[in-house]
């Protein structure tokens, strides 16, 4: 089979907007006669009916829909390549792509992203919040350069590196019977309803694994997607819930909750940054990654005792 030309598909796009050859014809500035050639040449070229044409018009057939769905991807994916490159010709000197887990995220990309784009201000970034499973995922199939997730999920055939850590905590309603602790651990805890995250959060799996290892049960009352969602259900008092302390006090201020230290072990994770091979990295792409590294060491620097 021919490739297929992007003036056709562009020209198909319109007829099932138009559901009209010649309203297509007028909006794509061509004869009606050439539109007509062109949708049957198509048609003979794949060897089957891609419109009903009927006396006030046209409609897809199952094969034109099927077209359809893949030309308006192609015409989409097009224009994100005229938008990319025209930033390059406008001073765009780099791109590097980044899927991170919500931690990440919300605790410490914004203040790394943004000392990075000081120091080279015409590098596009782009970042993608993914659940930790999805961002190895992303890693290992080229979808992103760099991918920052939970360390206890596992990402072999990776090259991974540390990139910083955080600190579980208990989140519990202000007028709680647990709300006066100065610190408890996981287990004194699982008598009362919890709020989590969805199934695939990698904090989900990290929780559930850590209580069936005690021999106890989380009662997960509610199961929502985001940690702002989980503070409002604990502000409301529908349950506790288990985040990381530093995202919990972005969304303190408005919220009437307690946060309470958890002494767990694995209370205190690690955030790790993983590529598929660092030297295939582009070069921006290779000072992104030596900037979140740097900033995992300044970080064991600020928490060293002096």
């Amino acid at each position: 089979m021919r490739r297929i030309d992007f003036v056709t598909l562009k020209l198909f796009v319109a007829i099932a907007d138009e559901r009209s050859l010649t309203r297509a014809a007028e909006r794509e500035h061509l004869a009606l006669a050439a539109v007509s050639k062109r949708v049957s040449d198509l048609e003979n070229q794949l060897g089957i009916a891609l419109l009903y044409r009927q006396p006030k018009g046209v409609e897809l057939t199952p094969a034109g829909h099927a077209l359809l769905h893949h030309a308006r991807n192609m015409m989409d994916n097009l224009e994100q390549l005229n938008a990319d490159l025209s930033e390059f010709s406008e001073g765009v000197k780099g791109h590097v792509r980044i899927h991170a887990n919500t931690s990440a995220v919300i605790e410490f990309l914004p203040e790394d992203l943004a000392s990075f784009s000081r120091l080279h201000p015409q590098v596009k970034i782009d970042l993608e919040e993914r659940v930790s499973s999805e961002t190895i995922r992303a890693v290992r199939e080229g979808l992103t350069d760099i991918g920052i997730f939970a360390g206890h999920v596992p990402a072999e055939d990776l090259q991974v590196f540390t990139y910083r850590h955080d600190q579980l905590v208990l989140v519990t309603p202000r007028e709680h019977p647990l709300a006066e602790r100065d610190g408890l651990f996981l287990r004194e805890a699982v008598g009362f309803d919890f709020i989590g995250l969805q199934q695939d959060a990698s904090l989900h799996s990290l929780l559930q694994h850590s209580a069936h290892s005690q021999g106890v049960a989380l009662r997960l009352r509610i199961q929502v997607r985001s940690f702002e969602a989980i503070c409002r259900m604990i502000h409301t008092g529908m349950g506790v819930g288990v985040l990381p302390d530093l995202a919990v006090r972005t969304y303190l201020p408005a919220l009437d909750v307690r946060v309470i230290p958890l002494h767990d072990p694995w209370a205190r994770r690690e955030l790790k940054v993983a590529v598929r091979n660092q030297d295939n990295l582009s070069l921006t792409a290779k000072q992104m990654l030596d900037h979140l590294r740097n900033s995992s060491s300044a970080e064991e620097l600020s928490t060293q005792p002096s």
